[in-house]
C-alpha cells in the first residue's frame, strides 16, 4: 500500500466517524461479490408506508420480514392484530408492493439476509417480527422489567430501545432505553 492509498482511507474513516455513521453503514462486498450493508436493514422510503402504517405504530422496514409475511398482513387488514387497518385499494397496492420488493429475502442487507437464514427450518409464516428466530435470539437476554417499562410496553416497540431504528440500525451500542440508559449486556 502505497502513502496515498493510506491517507485516503484514513481520511475516508475519520469522516466516516465525523458524520457518525458506524461502519455497519459503509457497503462492503460479501464473499459473492455482490454489494450488501455489513449491519442493519433498508430504512423505510416510502412516503404513503411511512404516513399510513406509521400513524399507528413504528413503520418497520420491510427488510424485518419475507414478502410472503408481509403480503399475508396486508390481506388481512381487516383483522390487523385486534384493529381495523383497511385501506382503500390503491393504497393498499402501492404499500404492499412497497413492503414485497424491499422485504428480508429481496434484500441485500445482512440483518435481513439473518432474518431470512433463521426462518430456514421454520414451519410457520410469522406475521410478527417477534416471532422470527433471529429477532427471538437477539433479545433473548432482555428481563421482563424492561419489557413492561412504560416507554417501552414490549419488544415490537424497536424505536422505544433503538434510537436509530427508523435509520434501519439496529446497533446493540445505540440502545438507550429511557429511564435505564444504555443497555450493556
Amino acid at each position: 500500500m502505497n502513502i496515498k492509498t493510506v491517507i485516503f482511507s484514513t481520511t475516508a474513516l475519520t469522516f466516516v466517524g465525523i458524520l457518525g455513521i458506524g461502519l455497519e453503514d459503509v457497503w462492503s462486498d460479501d464473499d459473492d461479490g455482490i454489494k450488501m450493508r455489513s449491519r442493519g436493514v433498508a430504512p423505510v422510503t416510502d412516503p404513503l408506508y411511512k404516513e399510513e402504517c406509521g400513524s399507528c405504530h413504528f413503520a418497520y422496514p420491510p427488510g424485518l420480514l419475507p414478502a410472503a409475511s408481509w403480503q399475508r398482513i396486508m390481506a388481512g387488514l381487516d383483522d390487523h392484530f385486534g384493529d381495523n387497518a383497511e385501506l382503500d385499494t390503491q393504497a393498499g397496492l402501492q404499500i404492499s408492493k412497497y413492503l414485497t420488493a424491499y422485504a428480508a429475502d429481496a434484500s441485500g442487507y445482512r440483518r435481513s439476509r439473518a432474518i431470512i437464514s433463521s426462518l430456514r427450518y421454520s414451519r410457520t409464516l410469522p406475521l410478527r417480527i417477534t416471532e422470527i428466530p433471529y429477532f427471538r435470539h437477539e433479545h433473548r437476554e432482555i428481563p421482563r422489567r424492561i419489557i413492561n417499562l412504560p416507554d417501552v410496553g414490549s419488544l415490537s416497540q424497536c424505536n422505544a430501545c433503538h434510537q436509530r431504528a427508523e435509520k434501519g440500525s439496529f446497533r446493540e451500542s445505540e440502545i438507550w432505553i429511557k429511564g435505564i440508559g444504555r443497555w450493556d449486556d
